[in-house]
């Protein structure tokens, strides 16, 4: 078969490792090309076009139109083969950060360019500014997912069994320890630190470390609205002479910073994936924080021990003000109902803010930045709200703790080698091809069903939706 991948960019991060891992997967047995906006800032394991109107908005992009665009990538198509290609599999797209790409994607359909379609991340998860607000997305295709969530949820919203597809992402084995690498007195969080990573509430757990070790967080980030966020935490963690260090990535070779760290550390409040929860363990390092039930479900169905991470950080409202928080919480919410054209009533949100703050408590998962530095600042205010927070959360008597620690990750590492290798990973993603290839279908997306799903007041996130860091 001839495959055609198209992704926005090839820029270090999630969804370029997943592309580069499926170009390997089948180019022994298959002929891929990739074609994107940007050209890659590596060699790539096959042969790349650059197609400057693929990119995101704001890019430079000099063929502004969808048709131009959609002709440019068959005229690429035609120049590796002759005849044409069997599939085009397209990544993420339903996030508008490029405003022409369904229209450039419709157009491909118009001139029966077979697609298959992948979706990592959805705009109704937070995303907004990402949105097709006035357009429908694709129909008449297959679909592909990362997860059973999100498979259930696209059944749910009008797709079929046999159009859409569960094809969980293949990890990559950490290399062997060094002999010469030594554990340190530091905790990582190996991650560029967007916003949603929500690096709050992995300084505050730095401050019930039992040891004093550093936390250590890797990358910085590159969007302008988590760079300000970003910069807001280096400038509270200096003022309160806090135990991190930023961007140790930058200068240290990642595998040494996670061979030498006593565990790895996840706060994250959304994921698509969740490599996070995998990849520690092939490095023989234990991972401990947050846990995010709607993802580690799969992880778990497949062996993998995942029972001592937490679900929720619980805070004191009474620290924030319970009239404060509700009038920020119910502004953004109305707010992201209002962006994905959705009504909520008043009893509505009265109701979900009941459940959120009952007993007096609320998940620091579901605070911005400023409520999340107000609730650091009283735990180091003294002992006595430290050790409020600390019964509040039993598990920070004891970050990082687990019991029986060698024989949780030699298990976890088995269910993933088991679960997770490229073999069956070649394997789905081959059996997707032939599918998409010999079952046309007739489907389609339903928006308002999609939304309902993402968007909810009982777990609606200030950090996730906010655009107000301070």
């Amino acid at each position: 078969m001839k495959i055609v991948y198209i992704h926005y960019h090839l820029k270090t991060g999630g969804v370029t490792t997943v592309l580069r891992q499926q170009v390997d997967a089948v180019r022994d047995t298959c002929e891929p090309l990739v074609l994107t906006g940007v050209p890659s800032e590596s060699s790539f394991p096959c042969a790349m076009a650059t197609i400057p109107g693929l990119g995101y908005d704001g890019t430079d992009q000099t063929e502004s139109s969808p048709e131009n665009v959609a002709s440019s990538i068959i005229q690429a198509i035609h120049l590796k083969w002759k005849d044409g290609c069997d599939i085009v599999h397209v990544h993420n797209p339903t996030l508008a950060k490029n405003k022409n790409f369904l229209k450039t994607l419709r157009a491909l359909q118009n001139k029966k360019i077979t697609l298959f379609l992948q979706i990592h991340d959805f705009a109704e998860d937070g995303r907004p500014a990402h949105y097709f607000l006035h357009e429908d997305y694709i129909s008449d295709c297959h679909y592909g997912v990362i997860n059973s969530r999100d498979y259930n949820i696209l059944l749910k919203a009008g797709l079929k069994k046999e159009g859409l597809h569960k094809l969980p992402n293949t990890i990559k084995l950490f290399p062997a320890r060094s002999t010469y690498t030594k554990t340190k007195d530091y905790v990582l969080y190996p991650i560029r630190a967007i916003r949603r990573k929500n690096i709050g509430e992995a300084i505050l757990l730095s401050l019930f470390f039992k040891n004093n070790e550093t936390l250590v967080i890797t990358l910085p980030p590159n969007s302008p609205k988590d760079i300000e966020s970003y910069e807001g935490w280096k400038d509270f963690v200096k003022d309160k002479n806090l135990n991190v260090e930023f961007d140790a990535g930058l200068t240290e070779k990642f595998s040494e910073l996670v061979l030498s760290s006593r565990f790895i550390l996840t706060t994250s409040i959304t994921e698509g994936f969740g490599f996070s929860f995998l990849e520690p363990w092939t490095a023989r390092k234990s991972l401990w924080g947050r846990k995010l039930p709607d993802i580690c479900d799969d992880f778990e169905r497949n062996g993998i021990r995942l029972t001592h991470l937490y679900t929720k950080l619980a805070g004191p409202v009474e620290w924030i003000g319970e009239e404060t928080l509700l009038i920020t919480w119910e502004a953004c919410l109305r707010n992201a109902f209002a962006k994905f054209r959705m009504n909520i009533d008043e009893p509505a949100i009265r109701k979900a803010f009941g459940k959120i703050t009952k007993n007096g408590v609320v998940d620091f998962g579901l605070l911005n930045e400023t409520f999340q530095k107000i609730v650091i600042s009283h735990v180091l205010a003294g002992q006595a709200q430290h050790n409020q927070l600390a019964r509040l959360n039993p598990f920070l008597s004891d970050p990082g703790g687990v019991t029986k620690e060698e024989e949780l990750i030699q298990n976890n590492m088995n269910a993933i080698r088991h679960n997770y290798n490229q073999t069956i990973y070649k394997r789905r993603l081959l059996d997707v091809y032939f599918r998409v290839l010999e079952y046309p279908v007739r489907q389609r997306i339903k928006k308002d069903v999609l939304s309902t799903h993402f968007i909810n007041p009982e777990t609606f996130s200030l950090l996730k939706w906010s655009d107000d860091v301070e």
